[in-house]
């Protein structure tokens, strides 16, 4: 691990300067490879003087400093507390070394940091006892330097340690302070995070790859599948399908991250609902990390299948759908099918989230694989789920253009898209009024609530086009539609329940 230390005191005899010392000894001795700045000792304004710090021209000292924290996986802070909040030495720097460009971009009102996956930890000294600056002064330095600054940056400061108060300490103390700075050093070894923190953010870092929030639209529809059997659900069957299910997508999610890697990285729209899982580009994941991800979750996957098989009352159909399905779900971006690069990703997506998965609950309860009730209540969340799949494609238009992804928006536009996407919404809303009259168990909830957010849909679209249907994030709108989805799926569901 490359392990960078600033201190950020104007003076290198401090005790800033013995605790930045001892903890790069003690790092150095944990086996990580150590770089030290003092900035007291770099020639540098500290001042910006034009209009961005990108376009103020680096005195050699802060070309050196800036390619040390694009070298380091953690870099670490020494710094006194000064007025509450840092050196005026530490602050110049951090102008001129963290500039637009290199350690943040902006874009449309969003910042997105660029130095991630790179964490972070601040040493502080301080006068004022430690639960005072914290409760009492709101530890403004602290905040600044950890949420404001590297925040923002994509840095993820992991640990604050305060030495306080200084200016009552003897030499007894300060040398327990100096072995605890080694000691913090030393205790890299075990990565920066500590041993048990490192199995915690790998999970963490697997829960974030597999993208959680799409998953319970798509449990809620093959939950509604089952329940529309209308007979006591069988649970070893609705497990075994759930968990198919589960792991198929699994397997797509993180295959599609593989595949669209360069799409992803060229995006400079990217959110929570678009732009992929970004695993192989902020959060220091490898293809071949993710290779292990797909093997796992398609094996898990074959047992499942398997399982069905075994429990399912009728097991032929049960296995037709998950074959459908697994075609379908991988071929979005899996050589040779790569529907997503042909125009027919976001009906695919459509096929398999609404009848697709709503089949596959209904087949393992041993309902018919031809009910007509069943694939009117898929069709419909298919027509649903339209409208959020393509305005998710608006923000990724640009990167998939370069990355010769022709996906539907990319032929389309962000205008003709969003028309198409309000035409859509207004046929769903018709199809959930007309499912109320001809499926009894859907009930009148589902229009009542589903024509209003529709036309309310409808409207933000409208907005969005007098806008001139700028292709950025919309995160608003992708937000609505996904919301407008949830309704086809959980009012039912509750109605059955």
């Amino acid at each position: 691990m490359n392990v960078l230390v600033i201190l950020g005191h104007t003076r290198s005899d401090s005790l800033c300067g013995a605790l930045a010392g001892a903890y790069a000894a003690g790092a150095q001795s944990a086996g990580c490879m150590v770089r030290s700045l003092d900035l007291g000792k770099l020639a540098f304004n500290p001042d910006v003087t034009v209009a961005s710090p990108a376009d103020q021209a680096l005195e050699p000292d802060l070309e050196l400093a800036r390619d040390l924290v694009a070298w380091a996986d953690h870099l670490v802070f020494v710094f006194p507390n000064w007025w509450g909040t840092m050196p005026a030495r530490l602050k110049g720097f951090l102008d001129r070394v963290f500039y637009p460009g290199f350690a943040f971009r902006q874009d449309g009102g969003h910042y997105y940091g660029l130095l991630a996956p790179r964490t972070a930890e601040l040493l502080i000294t301080m006068d004022v006892p430690p639960l005072v600056y914290r409760w009492v002064q709101a530890a403004p330095g602290q905040r600044a330097m950890a949420r404001a600054t590297l925040g923002l940056c994509g840095l993820k400061t992991l640990r604050v340690h305060h030495f306080a108060p200084a200016s009552h300490a003897d030499m007894a103390v300060r040398h327990a302070w100096v072995t605890r700075a080694r000691a913090l050093g030393e205790g890299l070894a075990g990565g920066p995070r500590g041993p048990v923190g490192e199995r915690l953010h790998r999970v963490g870092q697997w829960l974030l790859a597999v993208r959680p929030q799409f998953y319970p639209m798509s449990i809620l529809a093959y939950t509604l599948g089952a329940l529309l059997v209308m007979r006591p659900l069988d649970p070893l069957a609705f497990g075994a399908g759930l968990a198919a299910m589960v792991t198929l997508k699994v397997a797509t999610v993180l295959s599609n991250d593989i595949f669209d890697h360069e799409s992803d990285a060229a995006n400079r729209h990217w959110g929570p609902f678009n732009g992929g899982g970004r695993s192989l580009n902020e959060r220091g994941m490898t293809p071949a990390d993710l290779w292990r991800g797909v093997y796992v979750a398609l094996t898990v996957f074959l047992v499942a299948a398997l399982a069905v098989l075994a429990v399912a009352p009728a097991p032929g159909g049960a296995m037709l759908v998950l074959g459908v399905l697994a075609v379908l779900a991988l071929g979005y971006t899996l050589p040779p099918l790569k529907l997503s690069h042909r125009g027919l990703g976001e009906l695919d997506v459509a096929l398999t989230h609404g009848p697709g998965v709503l089949l596959l609950g209904h087949v393992v309860q041993g309902g018919g694989l031809l009910a007509p009730h069943a694939w009117a209540m898929g069709l419909t969340i298919a027509v649903a789920v339209l409208p959020a799949i393509l305005l998710s494609g608006i923000p990724d238009r640009a990167a998939d253009t370069v990355a010769a992804k022709t996906t539907l928006v990319v032929r389309l536009g962000a205008a003709r898209t969003a028309r198409l996407a309000q035409g859509l919404t207004l046929l769903s809303a018709l199809l959930a009024m007309v499912l109320a009259l001809v499926l009894a168990p859907v009930g009148l909830l589902l229009p009542l609530v589903v024509v209003p957010h529709a036309a309310l849909q409808v409207w933000m679209l409208a907005r969005y086009l007098r806008a001139g249907a700028p292709e950025g994030r919309i995160d608003l709108l992708l937000g609505g539609a996904l919301a407008y989805v949830a309704w086809f799926v959980v009012l039912p569901v509750v109605a059955l329940w």
